[in-house]
This record gives C-alpha cells, structure tokens and sequence, in this order.
C-alpha cells in the first residue's frame, strides 16, 4: 500500500508541474484558447526603425496591448505597424500614434493619443495621425556640427 502512495503523490506533482509548462506556454507565447481579448488596429509611418514586434503600446501611460506585426506597403512606401489593442480600450478616429523611447537609449514603444472626435475606430481600422520617432544620433549629430540654429 506505501508504494502506490509514493507513486501516487509522484504522479499528482507531475500533472501539476506539466499544467503549470502548459500555462506558462500559452501565456509567454499569447495564445487565447477561449476567444480573443484584443482587437487589431494599423498605423502607417514613413519609418519604424528601431520598434520590434511584442513592443508595448501604452495610451496615457497604461499599457494597452503590443505591436503585433511591422509589414511594409510597396505601393504607399510605408511601413505598417498591426497593433492589438485590449477589448474594452476606445480608440477615436483623430488618434494620434507616436514612436516613443524609453528614457534615452532604452526601447521603442508606441504610444496612443486617444482623440476624442466621438467617433471610434473599428477593428482593422487605420490610424491616419502618425508621429515617427526622433532620431536622436541625427540630432546630436546637427548640433555638434552646427546645423541647428538659435532663435
């Protein structure tokens, strides 16, 4: 009767330790089994140098979803950023959608002006208002070589 209490006990911390792999999977790789908690939305900018997919998107300094996709647009000579945007985030159509940097150097984020025309974007709408990020070594570079100019 011991031993099939230890193998017991042995098999029941198994199918926990497999469950929590399970969890931890699906989690760490966003997968939804029971229905889609976000929505898509698009921004097209003339460059998204140095934003990467699983990016943050914030919108009034809370983190609302993440970069899904970077695509490029060969007819427009865009890039097209797929945002997913957490059920229940109103996004307006006057939405502004800028390129921000954590701190100097630290990572790309986008970041969601909301607007507020009343009218709200549907999924798979596109957001017109884009900001690409400032490039930071140019303008060091300007001001080091005398390009900027005092007013």
């Amino acid at each position: 009767m011991k031993k099939y209490a230890v193998e017991s006990t042995v098999g029941i911390f198994l199918v926990f330790g497999l469950l929590c792999v399970g969890y931890m999977t699906l989690k760490l790789g966003h997968v939804s089994l029971l229905g889609d908690d976000a929505y898509s939305l698009f921004a097209r900018f003339t460059t998204v140098s140095g934003l990467r997919v699983d990016s943050p998107v914030n919108m009034l300094g809370i983190k609302v979803g993440r970069v899904e996709r970077l695509t490029m647009d060969q007819k427009d000579q865009k890039a097209v950023v797929e945002i997913r945007i957490q059920k229940g985030v109103k996004v307006y159509a006057d939405a502004i959608v800028s390129i921000k940097t954590e701190g100097l150097i630290g990572d790309m984020f986008l970041n969601i002006g909301p607007g507020g025309s009343g009218k709200l974007l549907v999924p798979g709408g596109t957001i017109t208002e884009t900001q690409p990020a400032v490039d930071l070594v140019d303008l060091v570079g300007k001001y080091a070589f005398g390009e900027v100019k005092k007013q």
